[in-house]
């Protein structure tokens, strides 16, 4: 019985098709891990085991000392953190254009380690989220 349904075609797939779902793909793909392949170039050795681990990183602010933690996502993905790893406040503050989370990540650790008091001065302010279990 076939139900009213169309037989499943079994042909072949047609190769201009398969051509343009490939190039889309890369095109989709390409520069998220072209984003991840540079973050992880500018991490510490500790910052790379922590990313690696957990898909975030710590980054200590460069003019209070104040330590934030820096998640995978593109907005709202950053947190200062207590001395225990609590979060006490979280910011979004990202670079301008359409980019990638790691090129993101990138832009936030650098704005942390060279002029944090600049980029908390523009960033929007949050309630923390709860405590991750991760």
């Amino acid at each position: 019985m076939t139900y009213g349904l169309p037989a499943p075609n079994l042909a072949a797939p047609d190769p201009s098709r398969s051509r343009a779902i490939r190039q889309l793909y890369r095109i989709l793909r390409v520069p998220e891990a072209h984003g991840r392949r540079l973050l992880r170039r500018w991490l510490s050795a500790e910052q790379l085991a922590q990313f690696d681990a957990r898909n975030f990183f710590d980054v200590i602010g460069c003019h209070t000392a104040k330590r934030y933690r820096v998640y995978y996502a593109n907005v709202a993905n950053v947190e200062e953190i207590d001395k225990v790893g609590r979060p006490i406040k979280r910011y979004c503050f990202i670079p301008k254009g359409d980019l990638v989370p790691g090129d993101v990540m990138l832009a936030q650790k650098i704005a942390l380690e060279t002029d944090e008091l600049a980029a908390l001065a523009v960033a929007n302010k949050f309630t923390p989220r709860p405590q991750r279990t991760n």
